[in-house]
């Protein structure tokens, strides 16, 4: 296959007396007409190689199916309402609807595909007022992290003149007739920009930004997140701190009497997540001398802290509702939600409906109601009330779906990793499915940042499964499904552990006879796209197709975009010392590509407006691989417009996406549809 050309420029940076070459450089500057040119090109490539599949239209034609139910997504309870996101006929964005009650009639309450005609602006409901007469808005156009704040009267569904901007990754927390977010002091000039210097502000309903009050900065600073966080009686306000994605430090403030802040938690070693108030007392979840989590109680007069709810298995979401705190526990990547009452006994186990994920816990401490959703891989995502009082569990939403459940299993097993831990992974499959060496299987995995990946239904999964296909999910170091241990295990100079993972999954499906090196296609995305990136330059032979998607490829000049800075704490960075930067050199995706190696075909994805990982990552990356592989197998990029990490995309797009996805699989397996 004939690849476009891409220059190359003389570039060698020094680390440590390592002279490394970079000779796609130029490809950081978005604004280059070379890259314009590049990236037209590639695309055409891409898209002429998609098109000649014969049975990509009709792959479409069903992914739109099975797309065109009726779906719920997060809800929350705010006062006498339950909001709730509804998609049907299948929609580009969810709508919000509302409700009185529990029980109570739907009704429209906003609908965010009006801010758009190709859906590409998407709303996320990131607050409700102490007294629930108001919400707020995060909004984002074309997948950007970038967002501006609005404000919606609930009584009238009337929208107000207050409009925040230079917004990016913040929580929005009330006090009396306005709230605090997080902001910086302008929005990027470009995509890659490194984000700096956020601060703390406070806005009052009715006035505009520049009038909002800066409440915290730190100058000496620049690279860490700041975050303002009001008790929910108002008595106090949290001002949080991190130098990443992971450790906190956290001060308090006494709002009643406009108190000095005063130091909290030390950081940045552990996490301290505030999740409600007992009388007098705070509470929060953390994972100090708790690897699984554990809940303290603090007493913000005297600072005295004490343990309430004992570590055991790993819990990663709690909630203070009337007379009692839930716990929801993860025991081997499966859901338990667990009532407790003030005291840290334990009162009951909610029995739920299935093997899956409980998540999104809803309630406050004026009611025993609590809300909550459910999911498994079968199972369509649902949200149920449970009465703590009356111990009644009810089903209020249901998911459609056009498939039966009866048809497909769910088995999860353990296999052995090069250093002998044992790795649960998921496999999904039509039941009957013989176990014969030929089924395409997929096989997926994230392994950083504390990210667990539980069981969630995802009708773009059941194409494959209709077609006789397997997906396998493995759940490897890295990520939080055993707490921070199993973290750590695959972060820094461990990050090697997350591949060897990953690899032994592979083998694991192919020694037992699920598939074959001929018919394992692989995905990640972001951190799970430098997980591909890396095992194709370990092990290219174990895979046929790979999809490393909006991937971290260039391991030594992450830090230098937008909110890069934040993973290094998981990562390490080549700024730092020579160890960390060997560390990094050894398994960068960009940095390991050999002219010697027979690559699986490869279809790289990437977003024009990703500007958490900036697309130059994959476009490096990209042409490297092009030039270096002297092979037949095709390397593909496809550059989503208008797209930016994933969340908040249109379904039309993922539609489109997953579409190229599965044609290119099929298609390179020599699979008929």
């Amino acid at each position: 296959m004939k690849y476009p050309k891409a220059k190359k420029v003389d570039q060698v940076d020094d680390y440590f007396g390592y002279e490394v070459e970079d000779p796609y450089r130029w490809m950081e500057n978005e604004d280059s007409e070379d890259l314009k040119k590049w990236i037209e090109e590639e695309n055409k490539l891409t898209f002429d190689y998609l098109k000649k599949i014969p049975f990509r239209n009709k792959i479409k034609k069903r992914l739109k199916e099975l797309n065109s139910a009726t779906t719920y997504g997060d809800s929350f309870l705010a006062g006498d309402y339950l909001f709730f996101y509804k998609n049907e006929a299948g929609e580009n964005q969810p709508k919000i609807y509302f409700q009185k009650g529990l029980e109570g009639n739907e009704e429209l309450f906003f609908d965010p595909n009006e801010l758009s005609d190709d859906g590409t602006v998407s709303v996320t409901i990131s607050s409700f007022s102490k007294d629930n007469k108001y919400i707020t808005f995060n909004i984002s156009e074309s997948g950007s992290d970038w967002q501006k704040i609005k404000v919606m009267d609930i009584e009238n569904k009337k929208m107000l003149d207050d409009e925040l901007k230079k917004i990016k990754m913040t929580n929005v927390s009330w006090f009396k007739n306005g709230f605090f977010y997080s902001g910086f002091d302008h929005s990027a000039e470009t995509l890659s920009e490194k984000n700096k210097n956020l601060k703390v502000y406070y806005h009052i309903l009715g006035t505009k930004q520049e009038e909002d009050m800066m409440i915290y900065e730190d100058e000496i600073n620049p690279e860490r997140f700041v975050f303002g966080n009001v008790t929910h009686n108002e008595k106090y306000m949290f001002i949080e701190t991190t130098e990443g994605t992971s450790g906190k430090e956290v001060f308090i403030k006494d709002l009643k009497e406009n108190s000095e802040v005063k130091l909290l938690f030390k950081g940045f070693d552990f996490e301290y997540d505030y999740i409600g108030d007992i009388g007098d007392r705070v509470l929060f979840m953390t994972n100090e001398e708790a690897p699984m989590n554990k809940i303290i109680q603090v007493d913000p007069k005297t600072m005295e802290k004490s343990d309430l709810i004992q570590e055991t298995i790993k819990f990663d979401e709690a909630r203070v509702i009337k007379n009692h705190i839930v716990v929801k526990y993860i025991e081997d990547v499966k859901s338990k939600v667990v009532i407790f009452d003030y005291n840290g006994e334990k009162v009951e186990e909610v029995i739920l409906p299935d093997k899956g994920l409980a998540y999104h816990l809803q309630g406050d401490e004026e009611s025993e109601e609590l809300t909550f959703h459910f999911t498994s891989f079968t199972y369509p995502v649902s949200i149920f009330s449970f009465d703590t009082k009356n111990k009644k569990l009810k089903k209020l939403k249901q998911s459609e779906s056009q498939i039966n459940p009866e048809d497909f299993s769910t088995e999860q097993i353990f296999y052995k990793s090069k250093d002998g831990t044992e790795i649960p992974m998921f496999i999904i499959k039509k039941k009957g499915l013989k176990l014969n060496g030929d089924n395409p299987t997929l096989l997926y995995a994230y392994g950083g940042f504390n990210i667990s990946l539980p069981p969630f239904f995802d009708p773009f999964k059941i194409w494959l499964l209709e077609n006789n296909g397997i997906f396998a999910m493995a759940n490897i170091r890295g990520g939080g499904e055993y707490g921070e241990k199993w973290h750590r295990g695959g972060m820094m100079d461990n990050k090697q552990n997350v591949f060897d993972d990953f690899i032994s999954a592979a083998e694991y499906l192919i020694d037992k006879g699920y598939t074959s090196k001929e018919k394992l296609a692989i995905e990640g995305r972001s951190n799970g796209g430098l997980l591909i990136g890396a095992v194709m330059n370990q092990r290219p032979d174990l895979f046929k197709v790979a999809f490393p998607s909006v991937g971290v490829m260039d391991m030594l000049r992450f830090q230098h975009f937008t909110i890069g800075w934040a993973w290094k704490v998981e990562y390490g960075s080549s700024d730092n010392n020579k160890e960390e930067f060997e560390n990094l050199y050894r398994y960068s995706p960009l940095h390991n590509i050999s002219e010697e190696k027979d690559y699986p075909s490869t279809m790289v994805i990437t977003a024009d407006h990703d500007d958490r990982v900036v697309p130059a990552h994959s476009f490096k990356y990209t042409a490297t691989l092009q030039e270096k592989y002297k092979g037949s197998n095709p390397i593909l990029i496809r550059i989503n417009t208008k797209s930016g990490h994933g969340a908040g995309r249109s379904l039309e797009k993922t539609i489109e996406e997953k579409t190229d996805l599965y044609s290119f699989m099929f298609f390179e397996m020599g699979e008929e549809i």
